[in-house]
């Protein structure tokens, strides 16, 4: 014969609890039905007895009744932490997997993908999977890099931020490059508008009208650009664009250039204007480090707003559209903000150059 339960010692201060959550209509169920539970257990009702008004099972009674006595209310308002699905692989072939990724590439192939991987390993394609986004493997990317072989690229780095850190008062900081060969590309049939649930289309083949070439000066201090597109880019443009900066500036500040090392920027020519207007103070980038220069962040703008998916029917069409977005932009410009410090640059260089002989090794 089966004995009766005592009754449940339920606090006072948690009984009225229970019996607010019950009133309350946007208390979960499964709350709900523990309230129920605990209250009737409470009242001395035995777990047959609550197993059959409530149509649960008798261990479901005794689990919650057990689950209160050793969390109290807290235990029965939350739910216990589970122990997870239990792995399916061995810790020996997640390390065999990930060891595959790393060091060895498919014979018929540049790199693993994960159904090669996981024919390979014997696996499921979702396993490979879990185990790439758990090592953070993503042998599908490759991202591209060129470290600079100039001898003076710490000082040139040094001098290239500081004026983006702490640029001098009283004076213009601007950086001058080139957009060389835009094409003036024409689609050889109408574009197709958007629509809901269908982006824009448009053919895939094109014509092309010509090139133009976009000099651009960035005012790292308030965000403004100087634009002026010329046919080609030698030093009679550059010298062209020049000019346009002088017309453009205040007469009394001292301007600071930041310039790649393209051979434009250094023909005699070029040497002599700056000569004579020794107001101009130039500062290179390091050789194969044009990232340093900010206007080449605002090139990636104009490129992505512009002139990626624009239709010209000829290059004054494609320099009309160049003219009115950069006299748009300045009505509204937003300077970019440089971050990075030398030091930090530094240190990041000399980690891919660890890694490079590292590799060669």
């Amino acid at each position: 014969m089966w004995t009766k339960a005592d009754a449940l010692p339920v606090l006072e201060v948690d009984q009225e609890l229970l019996q607010h959550l019950l009133r309350c209509g946007s208390t979960p169920q499964k709350i709900a039905l523990r309230a129920r539970i605990l209250l009737g257990a409470a009242e001395g009702k035995s777990n047959y007895q609550l197993s059959d008004e409530l149509h649960v099972s008798r261990p479901t009674i005794l689990l919650w009744r057990q689950r209160y006595r050793e969390a109290g209310l807290a235990g029965i308002l939350k739910d216990a932490p589970r122990p997870g699905r239990k792995p399916v692989i061995a810790p020996m072939k997640v390390e065999a997997i990930v060891n595959a990724t790393l060091h060895t590439t498919p014979k018929d192939a540049t790199h693993w993908s994960v159904r090669s991987m996981a024919k390979a390993q014997g696996v499921s394609s979702a396993m490979v999977h879990r185990i790439w986004r758990a090592h953070r493997l993503q042998p599908h990317r490759c991202e591209h890099f060129k470290l600079s072989r100039d001898p003076n690229f710490a000082s040139k780095v040094r001098d290239v931020v500081g004026l983006y850190l702490n640029p001098p008062d009283k004076a213009l900081v601007l950086c001058v490059d080139e957009k060389s060969q835009i094409q003036a590309l024409d689609r050889t049939q109408p574009l197709l508008p958007l629509r809901p649930g269908i982006p824009a289309r448009q053919t895939h083949d094109y014509e092309r009208h010509g090139t133009t070439t976009l000099f651009a000066a960035l005012n790292i201090l308030d965000g403004t650009v100087i634009g002026r597109c010329l046919p080609r880019h030698r030093h009679g443009e550059f010298l062209k664009f020049l000019d346009r900066i002088e017309d453009s500036t205040p007469r009394r500040r001292e301007i600071h250039l930041i310039l790649d090392n393209y051979g434009t920027h250094k023909h005699p020519k070029v040497q002599q204007w700056f000569a004579d207007h020794p107001r101009y103070h130039l500062h290179f980038t390091p050789t194969s480090a044009s990232w340093l220069n900010l206007v080449e962040r605002w090139f990636a703008e104009i490129t992505r707003k512009r002139i990626r998916r624009g239709t010209f029917t000829s290059v004054p069409a494609l320099i009309t559209a160049i003219r009115e977005y950069v006299r748009l932009y300045n009505r509204n410009p937003k300077p970019f903000t440089w971050t990075a410090k030398p030091s930090a640059i530094m240190r990041k260089i000399q980690h891919c150059k660890e890694a490079l002989l590292t590799r060669a090794q």
